[in-house]
């Protein structure tokens, strides 16, 4: 793993979130887009290296609304840039961590990601990601 590459806060309201975010941090977000396969709006505000990324719900079905549902808006993944997600990927298999998926799926900000279970990282969902070439 590189580093943080960035944190995700699950929202309710996406613009009154965005509005929220553009007050605290003075910047608008880089990038905003839908992320069919997550079934989320994202936007992504970037900080010195790192970024926050807020995530909306598209649907009632999709796992951000699944998580607000439970545990309200806040801190929903810590996502740590890697250079060979599949490589990292055997690693922590081996290591016992368990994987949300067995391969890597296109997610937001032009990368591929998989999730590590919460339940293998202390309540924490961990995200990999590794930029598209």
């Amino acid at each position: 793993m590189k580093n943080i590459e960035h944190i995700g806060i699950a929202v309710n309201d996406f613009s009154a979130a965005n509005g929220l975010y553009y007050k605290l941090l003075g910047q608008e977000p880089y990038k905003t887009e839908v992320v069919e396969s997550e079934q989320v709006s994202t936007s992504f505000f970037r900080i010195g290296d790192s970024k926050i990324e807020l995530l909306e719900a598209l649907n009632d079905d999709s796992p951000i609304a699944k998580y607000l549902e439970k545990h309200g808006e806040g801190i929903h993944h810590i996502a740590f840039a890697v250079e060979d997600i599949l490589a990292e990927m055997e690693r922590l298999k081996k290591e016992g961590f368990r994987l949300l998926s067995d391969m890597p799926k296109p997610g937001a900000d032009n990368k591929l990601v998989c999730f590590v279970h919460p339940k293998s990282a202390n309540g924490v969902l961990i995200e990999l990601c590794q930029e598209i070439k």
